[in-house]
């Protein structure tokens, strides 16, 4: 799928915004610059509007992941907007980018004065210097000069993410530049996960790469029950009823 069908995706939880809402995305927008002028070169500061999913860019600063206004969410946050009333702030998590520098990030949800979630403040830092930097240091501090280009490269821990959001750090972001691109990965990543290739999987297989992008949130995008229909196989209305048989799973669960 080329970048041209991006627009064939649209978010099925759009809304519009109050006249507090447009003010305070308003003012975000207009802080993007001077926020990422404040922080080191090696910086990027996003702002992702959430009625506009999947195309939700409207303003960056900085060249970290090579995004531009109009590009899509990252894996990570459309999974966190997949509950939208219960979002919070992700603050210091990493990420690793396809050609190998380390992120250092924080998602911040920016809401209305009544509460609700509006718009996503993200800055990216790339950090593959100063690891390789602190490589250096403790090669020389503790003699271990001959080692350490052996070693990989230093992982720092995220304290600040909840326990039960800690999986979603470990995992990383991607940042997609289209919609295709972004959704191919969420299901190029299910499918793998089975262990099975399509041509091969039974129910089981198939309901439970309908669970994971469900809980990764791609059928935020309105299109996804077809796209995921046609990469699994099988009709829209076999992932509908894949859907609602995972949902009275999770009632059960809860019961």
């Amino acid at each position: 799928m080329d970048r041209a069908r991006s627009d064939d995706y649209e978010s099925s939880a759009s809304h519009e915004l109050s006249a507090d809402g447009e003010r305070v995305l308003e003012l975000f927008a207009g802080l993007v610059e001077p926020l990422w002028r404040s922080l080191s070169t090696d910086s990027e500061v996003v702002l992702h509007e959430i009625r506009l999913l999947p195309n939700s860019v409207v303003a960056i600063a900085g060249t970290v992941t090579g995004r531009q206004v109009g590009d899509p969410a990252t894996d990570l946050l459309l999974e966190q907007l997949r509950n939208v009333d219960r979002v919070q702030n992700n603050i210091d998590y990493q990420s690793v980018l396809p050609d190998g520098r380390r992120l250092r990030s924080s998602t911040m949800i920016v809401r209305d004065s009544g509460g609700i979630p509006v718009a996503a403040l993200c800055i990216n830092t790339d950090i593959s210097d100063w690891l390789t930097a602190q490589e250096q240091v403790d090669a020389m501090v503790l003699g271990r000069a001959s080692s350490a280009r052996s070693r990989p490269p230093a992982r720092l821990e995220s304290p600040a993410v909840p326990a039960g959001e800690r999986g979603k750090s470990e995992r990383g972001e991607s940042f997609p530049r289209s919609v295709d691109e972004l959704v191919s990965e969420l299901i190029g990543s299910a499918i793998e996960n089975t262990g099975v290739p399509v041509e091969l999987m039974k129910k089981q297989h198939k309901l439970a790469v309908v669970e994971q992008l469900e809980a990764r949130g791609l059928f935020l995008l309105k299109d996804a029950v077809e796209v995921i229909a046609v990469a699994l196989g099988v009709t829209r209305f076999t992932i509908y009823n894949y859907l609602n048989e995972l949902a009275a799973a999770g009632k059960s669960e809860k019961s």
